[in-house]
């Protein structure tokens, strides 16, 4: 049984700041659990002897219940909260406003109640919250003005409001619920308790969330992860318009901003991401009802052309496919069809159709292997009755093994049809493409379902190496290395070049002849980001010339930037790109999910063309593999226009080992690999540039 089924499930319910005043949150509550609740419910206020026909209590402490409302002021509250954990009360909603959303008084006091909540462990929701519901025992403590239908959609949401305005709204439709959390300042419990706990429920078939912030992305995604292998999770994450908002100082940190971790950590977790309430509540609909199907193929059943058209637009916006009907199921069409009908997909039944015509045609179509899922689209005619179609259709539900959406483009004339299909399980829509949207969630979700997750490789390494190169930072101004920091990659197994930094013309040139041919020269100083910017990088240098470009780059850079701090001239193995392609490898550490590993088109492209991809650290090679297929410029690396693939596998252990390496060490903030030279023969990184915090090294 799951930690939180007290929550869900009591026996016997205290609500403390219950009142019979008018408009008072304290009586809506009582009035909402006394309507439904097939426990006790207990009132609790020192001011008056009895409420609601019912002794009341002065304290939390002596009324025995295992879940104690809270709707009293916030200075009370924490009172209460202790008292209910000394009384062995674990089960608290904390309904009262005025904690961390309220400034400086409120946070401290909301820190006060998770240490409450630690010390009594108790399972502890909001402060400021809506309440909670749980339909099979007819639990509603909220101040909600309709209570939610029976169903088995649990539902998650970091606004109350919404939670108000989508009970009315989902009764409407005839959209049940199991279970419905307001999480409001979510201070002990969160979104990851909840889905975890939800995901042990044979009750709740999928999980419904919107939310506006994750607490620790990283065990989000982990148990997420977990759970989305048996129940659909779907969440609307709203305010991705703040993303990359700061300025950060790598390309990484630029293009890896806080939507990005959201968009990277979801999909990681296999939560289906909507943009939409509407497409929250049609995605989750879907999948509560219809079964995920077992072939690729969507079938378009209609009787207007115009409509057929729109959903198999769709179809090609979405992860779905159009199926390609047999020859045996094009025969079998024509035999059921008029002459003037469509045997292809979209089968279009024609205007005159009837139902059984209808019906017929259905009955082929979901009879042919490679159709895993239909669309039943029909408009208005003087021959075809809604409601009898209706009918027809929910037997069809009933008996086949592959979903169905409908799409009824009617007004009032479709109102009954859709209720008749509501009650069977059968989603319908007036919107073709909406329709073919909710099917496409199935398909994503057998994907999700279907996956194998990889865990990470962790590779032998040189943690005392890669320390000892970070912690140079502790002595310098600022917390920025750059190439002087290459062996921190070499102490990971990162390819890098043969190279060496030399503070005099006469070390340039030993150097310079130890390496095999010409060499590139770069300036080394962490106040100079853009080195080629200032003419601080020379190419296909020969050994005679070497002491001379020593001078040349250092009396650049101190034109350039007198104050710069120059810490000499790197003397590099020039690589080959001739063969190759330059492509970044990056890390950003994100507040919730930690830290970010990007990958995409390098060199001087990166900023301009912003062909990037990011995932939530530590990475499996199955997960950077597929980073390299995210890209737009995948073809590039694979051989495109004749040139030779690149080294694919080296990319990827080399997304996999900068991902250890940034996992291994929080003290990394940001970090760019740039260029990553990917040729034929491997890769071979050339420049880096990283930004520590010295106090977690």
């Amino acid at each position: 049984m799951s930690e939180l089924s007290g929550l869900f499930a009591p026996r016997r319910v205290a609500v403390v700041g219950a009142t019979e005043r008018e408009g008072a949150i304290g009586r809506v509550v009582m009035e909402n659990l006394l309507a439904d609740f097939e426990g006790e419910v207990v009132p609790v206020n020192p001011s008056a002897d009895r409420l609601f026909d019912r002794p009341c209590h002065d304290s939390v402490a002596g009324t025995g219940a295992d879940l104690a409302v809270v709707v009293v002021p916030a200075d009370v509250a924490l009172d209460v909260v202790e008292q209910a954990g000394e009384a062995g009360i674990r089960n608290v909603v904390v309904i009262t406003a005025g904690f961390g959303e309220s400034g400086s008084d409120g946070t401290g006091r909301e820190q006060r109640l998770v240490e409450l909540a630690e010390e009594y462990d108790l399972n502890l929701l909001g402060p400021n919250c809506v309440g909670v519901i749980s339909t099979p025992s007819g639990l509603n403590a909220t101040f909600a003005p309709r209570n939610a239908l029976p169903g088995s959609i649990s539902f998650m949401s970091q606004s109350g409001a919404f939670i108000t305005a989508v009970l009315d709204w989902a009764g409407d439709r005839d959209i049940g619920f199991k279970d419905v959390v307001s999480l409001g300042n979510k201070a002990v419990l969160d979104e990851t308790d909840f889905v975890e706990a939800w995901g042990e429920d044979p009750d709740t078939s999928v999980v419904l969330g919107y939310l506006e912030s994750i607490q620790d992305g990283a065990e989000f995604v982990r148990t997420a992860r977990e759970v989305t292998a048996e129940t659909p999770v779907v969440v609307v994450k709203s305010g991705r318009t703040e993303a990359g908002a700061h300025a950060a100082a790598s390309h990484t940190g630029a293009m890896a901003g806080s939507e990005a971790a959201y968009e990277a950590g979801l999909r990681q977790a296999g939560v289906i991401r909507a943009e939409s309430a509407e497409e929250l509540f049609d995605y989750g609909a879907m999948l509560a009802s219809q079964p995920v199907p077992d072939a690729d193929g969507v079938a378009v059943v209609t009787n207007a052309g115009g409509p057929g058209v729109m959903a198999t637009d769709a179809v090609g916006d979405s992860g779905a496919e159009l199926a390609s009907l047999s020859e045996e199921t094009r025969d079998r069409l024509a035999e059921v069809l008029p002459d003037t009908a469509d045997a292809y997909n979209p089968v279009d039944v024609i205007g005159d159709a009837p139902t059984e015509r209808f019906t017929d045609a259905l009955d082929v179509v979901l009879d042919d292997p490679g159709v895993g899922a239909a669309v039943v689209i029909a408009c208005p005619t003087a021959v075809l009755s809604f409601d009898d179609l209706a009918d027809s259709l929910a037997s069809f539900a009933a008996d086949r093994s592959q979903p169905l959406a409908v799409s009824f483009m009617g007004g009032s004339s479709a109102e009954s049809a859709n209720e008749r299909l509501s009650e069977a399980g059968v989603p319908s829509y007036f919107d073709p493409a909406r329709a073919v949207r909710s099917l496409d969630a199935l398909y994503d979700y057998r994907a999700i379902r279907d996956r194998e997750y990889q865990e990470p490789t962790t590779f032998d390494v040189d943690r005392d190496a890669a320390r000892d190169v970070l912690e140079r930072v502790e002595e310098q101004s600022d917390n920025r290395l750059g190439i002087e920091a290459m062996g921190l990659l070499d102490a990971y197994g990162i390819p890098t070049p043969d190279s060496d930094i030399v503070d005099s013309p006469g070390e340039a040139r030993e150097v310079a002849e130890r390496i095999e041919g010409d060499v590139v020269m770069k300036i080394v100083s962490p106040d100079i980001l853009h080195k080629t910017d200032v003419g601080g990088v020379e190419v296909g240098v020969d050994d005679e010339d070497v002491a001379d470009v020593y001078e040349s780059l250092v009396t650049r850079a101190r034109n350039y930037q007198p104050d710069a701090r120059l810490l000499g001239v790197q003397v590099q193995e020039l690589v080959d790109l001739d063969d190759g392609v330059e492509t970044i490898v990056g890390s950003n550490r994100d507040p919730q999910f930690g830290p970010l590993v990007l990958f995409g088109l390098g060199g001087v492209f990166v900023e301009v063309l912003e062909d990037t991809t990011v995932r939530v650290a530590p990475v499996s090679g199955r997960e950077a593999a597929g980073m390299i297929d995210d890209v737009d410029s995948a073809p590039l690396l694979r051989g495109a226009r004749g040139r030779e693939p690149v080294d694919e596998d080296g990319v990827v252990e080399t997304i996999q080992r900068l991902s250890q390496l940034v996992t291994d060490f929080p003290a990394i903030v940001e970090l760019d690999i740039n260029p990553l030279v990917a040729t034929p023969d491997g890769v071979t990184a050339i420049d880096v540039r990283l930004t520590v915090d010295p106090d977690k090294l």
